[in-house]
């Protein structure tokens, strides 16, 4: 076998270039909104986790940024922690919760659909994270046309 030589990567070395960006920054214009919508499954993929970031980074660039939970989605609205309501049982598992209280702390709001909430998982109002909102139902859809009207942007994902 040929012998390769090449110098093993260490701690701290670069992978790829982070630094060059291809397109320019876009910030929002006054008064502009974003909504991000989340029908997914908590823990089950990275998505969920992907779209608080990218709602975040929405709201950092000065859009008026709402998430709305639906679904299998209002599952990562829901208090969490064990064995006390909070507390980390494994590296990573609150953050879902903290970063959707971070989001919320920043100026975003949050709407949770109270059918998916209560009949399809069995929980209540009380279960949400604080400062999470619930909704109707009939909600879901006039949010999303809300939004589009005023000509949001409007960033979808669906998992099962």
């Amino acid at each position: 076998m040929p012998n390769v030589d090449i110098a093993q990567h260490k701690t701290g070395d670069f992978f790829v270039d982070y630094e060059e960006k291809v397109f320019e920054d876009v910030k929002a214009e006054p008064g502009q909104k974003a909504l991000v919508t989340f029908h997914t499954v908590a823990f089950e993929g990275s998505i969920g986790l992907v779209n608080i970031l990218t709602a975040t980074r929405l709201l950092r660039k000065g859009f008026e940024t709402s998430i709305l939970l639906y679904g299998p989605g209002v599952l990562l609205g829901v208090q969490r922690g064990f064995p006390k309501i909070g507390d980390e049982a494994f590296p990573g598992h609150m953050a879902y919760s903290d970063r959707l209280l971070k989001f919320i702390a920043e100026g975003g709001k949050i709407y949770a659909c109270r059918f998916a909430l209560q009949a399809l998982y069995g929980m209540g109002e009380p279960n949400l994270l604080p400062g999470i909102i619930p909704i109707s139902p009939l909600d879901v859809l006039d949010i999303q046309l809300l939004h589009r009207k005023e000509s949001a942007f409007i960033f979808d994902t669906w998992t099962l």
